[in-house]
């Protein structure tokens, strides 16, 4: 029989980069072993679950190309087949009703040298009400081994594990319950999930056990978990510390496929000295036995600059059609989220944009910085950064005579690159200026910032009546 896996995540927040990681993983097995790649989101937390929170994990696993063979399924409509099982597992004595409220159990447990439930109405034969919960009655001595393809044999003593809540008042079954039911409804073969979910594997063990006695014998599937994400400081990626949520790199301009290849890297490692590594190579390569059971270091320093790299090998045409959405507000929907277009559809000027494109393509490490970087070639006027314009020009008694002395050199030189390279290096010289002091005020007053794409390019592509325009503006702006 072919693997089959299932990625279920709760749309109760962002798609957080864990949960992606997980996805990719599940993608992978499936993929490379030609099995079978399930989605079933588990929406029956109805307080937390928001749909825009679905629509972002559907959006953001589109946009990985983590494209499921089945579904998306939904838990909440198997509630009916939950609540039978759960029916028939308490007619069978697996599952009790506690009447105890979490003020109640905290009282009498509070100086326990074991936290959790301490099986209070699990011997009182309490009758079942809308007000009573139902638990499961873990065995009182043993223990359950978890055979995790990962980890190995983990084991879990029965002692250590309290009497969980199956079924809550309301009559919603829990995840113990629900999960165990759809894994078996569905045909799942293996379990890949993150660490974190490894404590809940020895009741879900239990509850499959007793589910055999209800209901048709399912074969139990492997079990593989995750290493665990954790940040610079190594401790657990967080979502209120961290920047976890894949849509928000999405929306700065990382590449899917330099994200796949960064978070197949968060526990696997493909063959070879490069981490650079195409999505056939890594399903080709990709085995789960092989994956690392220490923590992983979601480093987004090395992700953005193994996005850059990914950049830079885009052809000509793969970078302006991936720049589209953060450059031409009129031609493309502007996709980056909470942001307005950088300037007016109508300045927009594609020719300009394809000519700087290349210098461009060199020097970015994720397409939202492009902006930045171009804005002074279709905006009306340089956006001045006011702190290099104090230093650069204002402040700064070489920069006047720099930008006269441009003004009367442009006025009449060749206007390409190259000549307006030479024109500046002997402008420079002739007023004792290195080429680095006399290019820096010309700069700010063409651009606005003190850093960008090579000089002399730009100048070229404004031309010349808006090069001296804006040199001549930058003189009645210092003056001010």
């Amino acid at each position: 029989m072919a693997p089959r896996v299932r990625f279920a995540p709760s749309p109760t927040g962002y798609f957080h980069v864990g949960s992606a990681r997980t996805s990719l993983f599940n993608w992978l097995f499936a993929r490379q072993t030609g099995g079978t790649f399930v989605l079933r989101i588990e929406d029956t937390d109805a307080e937390r679950g928001r749909p825009e929170w679905l629509d972002g994990i559907i959006s953001a696993m589109a946009w990985l190309g983590l494209d499921p063979d089945e579904g998306p399924f939904h838990q909440s409509e198997a509630e009916p087949r939950h609540r039978a099982i759960a029916d028939a597992l308490y007619g069978a004595g697996y599952l009790y009703a506690c009447e105890c409220t979490r003020e109640e159990i905290d009282a009498r447990t509070h100086e326990n040298a074991t936290p959790g439930y301490d099986g209070f109405c699990r011997d009182r034969a309490v009758t079942r009400t809308t007000q009573t919960a139902l638990r499961f009655k873990v065995p009182a001595s043993g223990e359950t081994v978890v055979d995790d393809v990962i980890r190995g044999q983990v084991v879990f003593p029965h002692d250590s594990m309290d009497d969980f809540v199956a079924v809550k008042s309301t009559g919603h079954p829990l995840f113990a319950l629900a999960n165990a039911i759809d894994d078996r409804d569905m045909g799942i073969t293996h379990v890949i999930r993150g660490e974190d979910l490894l404590p809940t594997t020895p009741k879900q063990l239990l509850m499959w056990a007793a589910l055999d006695e209800v209901d048709a014998p399912v074969e139990l599937p492997l079990f593989a978990h995750l290493p665990m994400l954790v940040n610079e400081q190594r401790k657990k990626l967080s979502k209120r510390r961290d920047p976890v949520a894949v849509e928000s790199y999405r929306d700065q301009g990382f590449l899917p496929d330099a994200f796949v290849n960064y978070l197949s890297l968060l526990g696997w490692s493909p063959n070879g000295d490069s981490e650079i590594v195409d999505r056939a190579t890594i399903v080709d390569q990709f085995r789960l036995d092989e994956v690392h059971h220490a923590p992983a270091f979601f480093d987004v320093a090395k992700l953005t600059h193994l996005n850059g790299e990914y950049i830079r090998k885009l052809s000509s045409s793969e970078f302006l059609e991936c720049a589209r959405p953060w450059v031409d507000p009129a031609k493309a929907q502007w996709t980056p989220e909470g942001t307005e277009p950088p300037w007016p559809a109508e300045h927009f000027d594609e020719a300009v944009f394809a000519e700087m494109a290349p210098l461009i393509q060199e020097r970015v490490a994720v397409l939202g910085e492009i902006p930045a970087m171009v804005d002074f070639l279709f905006l009306p006027e340089p956006p001045f950064d006011e702190a290099a314009f104090t230093k650069v020009i204002a402040n700064d008694e070489r920069a006047e005579g720099i930008l006269l002395k441009a003004i009367e050199v442009y006025g009449s030189c060749e206007f390409d690159a190259e000549a307006l390279h030479v024109a500046t290096a002997a402008l420079g010289e002739a007023l004792g200026h290195k080429l680095r002091i006399a290019q820096a005020p010309i700069r700010v007053a063409v651009t606005g910032k003190s850093v960008g794409p090579p000089l002399f390019e730009s100048l070229a592509v404004l031309g010349r009546d808006e090069v001296l325009r804006r040199l001549e503006g930058a003189l009645r702006r210092a003056e001010r």
